[in-house]
């Protein structure tokens, strides 16, 4: 089973969903419409909750998971990621916060209470340290990602790009599995 409910908590999807058969979903975990998650994708809300906003794509090998609540950190953190947002190939997103219309470039690793607001790039390999906050508008690089620059205005109306020719990508893959 690909897609299994933990604790009682059964995954939970939108409209026009693409999760690739190798994926893994479990637990408390929502996502928006037009979302895709790609192959050898982890994504495991079993003990705090994931929400995934629409037209956000999680690329292939991805692992998205949470901190839960203990002694050491009472309330855990949950994963939370914005609409249009495109997460790279074999990223680590764990118990973070994510906005909207952001691309994590691939590899890249984002800890526990970090917190990427709206409208940036995180380019690929970079680590943002548990607790840092990544202002919006400005390109980040590097480990620990230091701010680079801010976003042109070709890059800001990348987010939005991206965001549709991964539902268009994912739609065709729809096509494909139902003409199977």
């Amino acid at each position: 089973m690909k897609i299994r409910p933990f604790r009682g908590k059964q995954p939970v999807f939108g409209q026009a969903v693409f999760i690739d058969p190798t994926a893994v979903v479990i637990g408390d975990v929502e996502l928006g419409d037009n979302c895709s998650v790609w192959p050898q994708t982890v994504i495991r809300g079993d003990m705090h909750r994931i929400r995934i906003g629409a037209r956000t794509s999680i690329q292939d090998g991805s692992v998205l998971h949470i901190t839960h609540a203990g002694p050491f950190n009472p309330d855990g953190y949950p994963l939370q990621i914005g609409d249009d947002v495109t997460v790279g190939h074999k990223v680590l997103l764990h118990g973070c916060s994510v906005g909207s219309r952001v691309l994590i470039g691939m590899g890249s690793i984002v800890m526990d209470g970090a917190v990427i607001q709206d409208e940036v790039i995180l380019g690929a390999g970079s680590l943002v340290p548990a607790q840092r906050t990544l202002e919006s508008g400005y390109l980040y690089m590097g480990s620990p990602a230091k701010q680079i620059r801010p976003l042109t205005e070709k890059e800001l109306s990348f987010f939005t790009y991206t965001a549709g020719n991964y539902v268009r990508l994912k739609d065709e893959h729809i096509a494909a599995f139902d003409a199977v």
